[in-house]
């Protein structure tokens, strides 16, 4: 059915594209973009119709390229024509059996065989590989090399997500990540700015201190936040301490950690706007986006294979959480083939919005962010840490289970708690457990975010975590 002419202008003034910046002087409208705007466009352009394929039809195009990216890796990466041997023929059929049966890619493989993981040969219409680092908030920080090809797959996603949830191109972005020169500058950055006019972005480090970042956002007024979860909390528990407004504030968009309910909840409660979230990595990209309709995720299928495993290496069904493994469809620099992430993440059911895409109900974090049960089962916790500070005047939090029974409570307090609080607080510990644990509780002045400004509120220093 055809929109009518009042849909259509409605359209177009609230659609963040709404006006696509020209690389051609003197032509505002209809656009002449420049090399990378059209790039982007066009990738764009594919991006909003895949969305809509069946599983099967992107299940096919995958494999369509996955294939090609194996033929390649087989006859350039050291690292796979030997630990391949027997396992993969590129004269056979690409399969999901066949796919299955190759060995995972770990990420300590991954620091110590770089070299030997390196393409003897990557295309060079690809462009010149360059090497990046992750941020090492495992304490393994790893190498990757990509390419500038590479890189516009991973623009690409991110100008879906900013469609996909309607932004206002033209607003300001604040981002407080790790550490950066505070700054101000004109766009958002990468492929956004190629294609449209966007608006101020101002930049602070996240280990500037709260109140000052609260601080800093009021006089800014930001249209929209990017930041990580945790900080998230912090900067809306503080926001309601001091009744402090962001009124044009529409969207919190966070990276970086896992996401729990009550920090949605404060959000909401602070500032009445939505957290966002992506999941990503630096050294495999975006691997899912938070759907424009509810709060799970869609696994972006056109850039990146990602299978939830069980511990038998099968794939987990809807509602059993397992291992994630991705393999970056366009990595033709260094083939990450089946590489673990660390991360545990719930496959879900088609999506009621309708998109083919894969859905992750939930991402769970890291291996080392789970609690190890004596049977050797890991669990994810929700302390319900919202209610602390109505428990008791806590500051910041970290759990650290040091064996199979006890669990350390690193409390930063505005003061020493009493002992009724210290009961109230571990009884409400204990009630979200999974099985008796011990709460010795430790009192510090500061609990340090990790490398790359990530915050971990729960480690596990019980063996057999990444690897």
């Amino acid at each position: 059915m055809r929109p009518s002419d009042r849909d259509a202008q409605e359209h177009h003034a609230s659609h963040p594209l709404g006006l696509i910046r020209s690389a051609c002087p003197g032509i505002a409208w209809p656009a002449a973009p420049g090399v990378d705007g059209a790039q982007a466009l066009a990738l764009q352009f594919q991006l909003e119709l895949s969305q809509w394929y069946r599983p099967e039809q992107l299940q096919e195009l995958q494999f369509r390229q996955l294939d090609a990216l194996l033929r390649h890796a087989h006859a350039t990466v050291p690292y796979y024509r030997e630990r391949w041997s027997g396992i993969y023929d590129p004269g056979v059929p690409l399969t999901l059996e066949r796919f299955s049966r190759l060995p995972v890619l770990t990420r300590r493989a991954l620091q110590n065989e770089f070299e030997a993981l390196k393409s003897a040969s990557p295309p060079p219409e690809h462009g010149a590989p360059v090497e990046t680092r992750s941020s090492g908030s495992t304490g393994m920080p790893v190498r990757v090399l990509k390419t500038p090809l590479s890189d516009l797959v991973w623009q690409g996603i991110m100008l879906r997500e900013q469609l996909w949830h309607g932004r206002d191109l033209a607003g300001t972005l604040a981002v407080i990540r790790r550490t950066v020169e505070q700054q101000e500058s004109r766009g958002w950055g990468g492929s956004i700015d190629a294609v449209a006019s966007t608006g101020r972005a101002v930049l602070l480090s996240i280990a500037t201190e709260a109140a000052a970042q609260l601080s800093w956002l009021e006089q800014h007024q930001p249209d929209y936040l990017l930041t990580y979860p945790s900080n998230v909390a912090e900067l809306a528990r503080l926001a309601l301490e001091r009744g402090t407004r962001l009124t044009r504030l529409r969207e919190v968009l966070t990276i970086g950690e896992v996401v729990a309910p009550e920090h949605r909840a404060l959000c909401r409660q602070a500032w009445n706007v939505p957290i966002v979230d992506a999941y990503s990595a630096e050294e495999a990209g975006y691997m899912a986006l938070q759907c424009p309709g509810s709060e799970h995720y869609h696994v972006q299928a056109e850039s990146a294979l990602v299978e939830i495993l069980d511990t038998r290496g099968k794939p987990c069904a809807p509602g059993q959480a397992g291992l994630v493994v991705v393999t970056p469809l366009h990595a033709f620099a260094m083939p990450l083939v089946r590489y673990v992430v660390g991360d545990y993440a719930e496959p879900g059911p088609p999506c009621s919005c309708g998109r083919g895409l894969p859905v992750l109900n939930r991402v769970m974090g890291r291996t080392r962010n789970t609690l190890v049960l004596e049977n050797g089962e890991r669990y994810w916790p929700f302390f319900g840490t919202h209610r602390f500070t109505d428990l008791a005047p806590i500051v910041q939090h970290q759990f650290v289970q040091k064996t199979h029974g006890v669990i350390e409570a690193r409390l930063v307090t505005a003061r020493p708690l009493t002992p009724e609080e210290e009961q109230r607080f571990t009884a409400h510990v204990q009630a979200r457990l999974p099985a008796p644990f011990e709460i010795r509780i430790a009192y510090v002045r500061e609990i340090p975010r990790g490398a790359g400004g990530k915050y971990e509120d729960l480690v596990s220093e019980i063996g057999g975590g990444e690897s």
